[in-house]
């Protein structure tokens, strides 16, 4: 019979094991991103309209389903909401089967959606840093802030083939640093579990 002492270094061999296994699989996929922008970009659309299939669904369910605990109100506006949910990620896909043309104005307009989002974020972070000028790390919270609104403003000056690309490459940056996270992480493991 295992002693408890063997069953938790199997059990955080497997997880080592799992965490490098992770870290590899982002790496690759970070650097197919920003391989193939285009096609990650793609690939990221799709997921999203997945989402909001996915989330109108299980919206209408939810709502329906508690239609007696909530208010007329409060219900109509969230079956509304679910609608929405429903009928972007319908409008999404059936553009995507409408030709690479049609799909790629809905990549072109998710990106340029992000773009927006980045602007008022990378404001909204720069304005709560500089409020906050009296506490430590305020300088990074302005950093952030001044780089997440520089690439909204990069992100909206793009031409169409920029915007194509856009959401390949941030997911690509991301599954990279992720990677190497991971891979570090894992690495620390090995380092206490051999000490």
């Amino acid at each position: 019979m295992a002693t408890n002492a063997e069953i938790e270094r199997t059990t955080a061999a497997s997880l080592r094991s799992f965490t490098i296994a992770e870290g590899i699989l982002l790496l690759v996929l970070g650097i197919l991103a920003l391989v193939f922008p285009v096609i990650a970009s793609a690939w990221v659309t799709v997921i999203v309209a997945i989402a909001f299939l996915v989330g109108g669904v299980v919206g209408w369910v939810s709502n329906l389903t508690r239609a007696r605990r909530l208010s007329r109100w409060h219900c109509f506006w969230r079956l509304v909401i679910s609608t929405l949910f429903l009928v972007v990620g319908v409008w999404i896909i059936q553009q995507f089967s409408a030709g690479p043309l049609a799909a790629g104005l809905q990549v072109a307009a998710l990106a340029y959606a992000v773009g927006i989002v980045f602007v008022v974020e990378g404001l909204v972070s720069t304005v709560v840093s500089l409020s906050h000028t009296q506490r430590n790390g305020w300088g990074w919270g302005l950093a952030n802030g001044i780089v997440t609104l520089i690439l909204g403003i990069l992100i909206l000056s793009m031409k169409a083939w920029g915007l194509m690309s856009v959401l390949g490459i941030l997911v690509g940056i991301s599954f990279l640093f992720s990677g190497i996270d991971l891979l570090a992480f894992s690495a620390a493991f090995h380092a206490a579990d051999d000490a």
